[in-house]
C-alpha cells in the first residue's frame, strides 16, 4: 500500500497534468474557430470546381485528345496514396482512423497485385504506417513550418510534385486520404480519388440545376487542360483544411475527458489518502490508549 507521502506526491501529479489538459483544450477550442471557418468557406469553392468539370467532361468524348488527368492511362496497375494526417498527436483517433483507412486499402491493392506507393503529409501518418509500409512510402512532406496553410502551399508542396510524378508516369491512380469535419465529436475519414478526376454524374449533358444550358468557348479539352491540374491542388488543399478543423475538434474533445479523467482520479486519490491518514490516526490512538491503560 502507497504511502501518505506517496499518494499526496500522486495527486499533486494528476492535478498538474489537469491544468495542461485543461489549458490545451482551451488552445484547442481557441484554433477550432479559425480552421472550421477556414474549412467551411473551401468547401463552395471546391464543390463548385467539382460540378463544372463534372458538366465539361460530361460533353466531353472519350477520345486520344482527352486529358490523361481525366481518362488516366489505361491502366490501373501503380496506385499512390496521399495520406493526410496531423504533425501532432494527442487528439484522439484523428490519425489512426485516417491512417487505419489508408492501410485497409494498401492491403486491399497489394492483395490484387497492385503496385502500392505512398506519400505521407504530416509525420503521424508516416509513423503509424512505416512499421507495415516503409519500403512503399516514397516521400513525407513536413507541413511544420507553416503556421496557416494557404493554397499555395498546397500547390507548390504536394500538387505541383504530384502531377510531375503522373506525367512521367511514376503512377496511375491517386488516391486522397483526408478526415472530413462534421463536429468536434465527428469527423469522418474520407478517400477521394483525385487522378485521374472522378465526378458524380450530372442530371443531363451539359445542364445545369437551374436548367441553364452552357456553350463553351475556348472547347472542352483546352478547359479540362487547364482547370483539372488546378482541381488535384484545391483538393489537396481542402483536404488539408478539412485535417486542420478535424484536428482540432479532435484534440478538444480527447483533452475534455483527459481533463474529466483527471479529475476522478484526483478523487479516488483524495479518498484513498483520508482513508489511511484516518486509519493512522486511529492506531496512534489505539497506541496511545494501550500505553496508558498499560500503565
Amino acid at each position: 500500500m502507497p504511502s501518505l507521502k506517496d499518494l499526496k506526491n500522486r495527486i499533486a501529479s494528476v492535478k498538474a497534468t489537469q491544468k495542461i489538459t485543461k489549458a490545451m483544450q482551451m488552445v484547442a477550442a481557441a484554433k477550432l474557430r479559425r480552421a472550421q471557418s477556414a474549412a467551411e468557406n473551401a468547401r463552395p469553392y471546391a464543390e463548385r470546381m467539382s460540378e463544372v468539370l463534372a458538366n465539361v467532361a460530361a460533353r466531353c468524348a472519350m477520345d486520344e485528345s482527352t486529358p490523361k488527368l481525366l481518362a488516366g492511362t489505361g491502366s490501373d496497375q501503380t496506385h499512390l496514396l496521399l495520406v493526410c494526417t496531423a504533425e501532432r498527436g494527442l487528439c484522439g483517433g484523428f490519425n489512426s482512423s485516417i491512417a487505419r483507412l489508408a492501410r485497409d486499402k494498401a492491403r486491399a491493392l497489394k492483395a490484387a497485385g497492385k503496385t502500392v506507393k505512398m506519400i505521407c503529409v504530416g509525420s503521424k501518418g508516416f509513423d503509424a504506417l512505416k512499421s507495415e509500409f516503409g519500403d512503399d512510402i516514397i516521400e513525407v512532406v513536413d507541413m511544420r513550418d507553416l503556421k496557416h496553410i494557404r493554397f499555395s502551399d498546397a500547390e507548390v508542396r504536394i500538387g505541383r510534385p504530384i502531377l510531375n510524378k503522373f506525367e512521367k508516369g511514376e503512377f496511375d491512380v491517386c488516391t486522397l486520404f483526408y478526415s472530413q469535419f462534421q463536429s468536434v465529436v465527428t469527423q469522418v475519414p474520407t478517400a477521394m480519388q483525385i487522378i485521374p478526376a472522378v465526378f458524380e454524374e450530372v442530371e443531363s449533358e451539359g445542364s445545369h440545376a437551374s436548367g441553364a444550358v452552357y456553350d463553351y468557348e475556348p472547347d472542352e479539352e483546352e478547359i479540362l487542360l487547364d482547370l483539372l491540374p488546378r482541381n488535384v491542388s484545391v483538393q489537396v488543399y481542402h483536404a488539408l483544411l478539412e485535417n486542420g478543423a478535424s484536428e482540432q475538434g479532435a484534440r478538444m474533445s480527447a483533452m475534455d475527458n483527459a481533463t474529466r479523467n483527471a479529475g476522478e482520479m484526483i478523487g479516488k486519490l483524495e479518498m484513498s489518502y483520508n482513508r489511511q491518514r484516518q486509519a493512522q490516526i486511529t492506531n496512534e490512538l489505539i497506541e496511545i490508549i494501550s500505553g496508558a491503560e498499560a500503565l
